[in-house]
């Protein structure tokens, strides 16, 4: 499969193809390598031809010119391998082009596939996003005014005296989702696959949840099982007896997973510890810690997701790093001494209304709004001379 590394006529169209998105994949000898290994011949050729928006087999038809009949059964498989997502809806199906990341790096470990050399993928992904953490596909993710993820707090730990709303709150976002899936968690295989388990002892299977038309996806191809919402929740309660962070999307309408993040092996929480203290958008509350009663034990420094805690001086308070702090609330469970407690960070941060909306403003932020405009411009002309329902929104 590796025949096409940095060959001209497949890898650097689809790297091209995959820079019009919001976030896109810088491009290097890595990861061409990493492409030319997910992605065979005649599928890198039909991912580069991809609109920016979703498509239907006859448009994709006309891009590629490729025969429908030729074309289709490539596509279900680019759908098993979760490079494509396909969306059924009103008796048709549309496909979309999946982004690097959040999308086909991730799928690539939430299957256990057995034609792949994971242990060569997880080495050349882990080397790609964080050899030079301060550029590349890490400034990419993380260096933005508009994170793509928010920290969610544990809803027991908030102060007596506050609310949340319904999505600042993990169980009432899982509650409203209509459809949840619960699969392997890429960070964790990915890192078990270069010898390295999580430190917490969280599982690397049924933690990671995933939740409306995406999880759809993820249950019909195989990346993931449904669960009730029942079950879901259970995950949740699971998931902060190891004093592991809720991680969700940065919208408030109808978020598609969350996260259950550890220190040493998620790439989100990695990337704040590396210096994008911003990278992760922060839940409305802050850690607060009463000197008179810490003990100095060093508990809550091991539980603390972000490395946000530390001991600057011995057997003096543990000390907060505000700035690092999510507010995530996973560390207060380990002290015994009451000396930790969850109070409001002051001022109130909105998350975009909706991911269309989230991605909108990183497009405008990175100079690559134009080509959206353009499309959807010519899409719509296409509608009204058709006459056609619109297709779905992306999920």
């Amino acid at each position: 499969m590796g025949h096409h590394v940095g060959s001209k006529s497949s890898i650097v169209p689809l790297i091209d193809r995959l820079n019009k998105y919001p976030v896109g994949l810088p491009d290097s000898e890595k990861l061409r390598e990493i492409l030319s290994l997910l992605f065979a011949e005649n599928e890198a050729f039909i991912a580069s031809r991809f609109p920016l928006e979703e498509a239907t087999l006859d448009e994709l038809t006309k891009a590629t010119g490729i025969p429908g009949v030729e074309l289709h059964p490539q596509l279900e498989q680019m759908c098993e391998k979760g490079l494509v997502m396909d969306l059924p809806y009103e008796g048709e199906v549309y496909y979309l082009l999946l982004p690097g990341l959040i999308g086909f790096f991730e799928l690539t470990f939430m299957k256990n596939r057995t034609d792949l050399p994971k242990e060569k993928i997880s080495r050349l992904m882990q080397e790609y996003l964080y050899e030079n953490p301060r550029e590349g596909m890490a400034k990419e993710f993380f260096d933005s005014k508009i994170p793509l993820t928010r920290a969610l707090v544990y809803e027991d730990k908030i102060p007596t005296s506050s609310t949340v709303t319904s999505y600042e709150n993990a169980r009432e976002i899982i509650k409203g989702a209509g459809f949840g899936a619960v699969g392997l968690c890429y960070c964790r295989h990915k890192k078990h696959h270069l010898g390295e388990d999580c430190i917490k002892g969280a599982p690397m299977e049924d933690i990671c949840i995933s939740l409306g038309t995406g999880a759809k996806f993820l249950a019909r191809r195989g990346f993931a099982k449904e669960q009730t919402t029942e079950q879901l929740l259970e995950i949740l309660e699971r998931a902060k007896k190891l004093n592991l962070t809720h991680i969700t999307d940065n919208i408030r309408q109808k978020p598609s997973f969350i996260c259950n993040c550890c220190s040493c092996c998620c790439e989100l929480l990695l990337g704040v510890q590396s210096g994008y203290s911003d990278g992760v958008a922060k839940a409305p509350f802050i850690l607060n810690i009463d000197e008179e009663l810490c003990n100095s034990c060093g508990l809550c420094i091991n539980a603390c997701n972000v490395a946000a805690l530390e001991m600057t001086k011995p057997k003096q308070p543990v000390q907060l790093q505000k700035k690092v702090c999510l507010g995530c609330g996973a560390c207060i469970s380990t002290c015994h001494q009451g000396a930790l407690s969850m109070i409001d960070r002051g001022k109130k941060y909105m998350p975009p209304l909706n991911r269309r909306w989230m991605m909108k403003k990183r497009l405008i932020e990175r100079g690559r709004a134009t080509p959206f405009v353009v499309n959807g411009v010519k899409k719509k002309i296409r509608r009204l001379v058709k006459g056609k329902v619109k297709s779905p929104r992306t999920p």
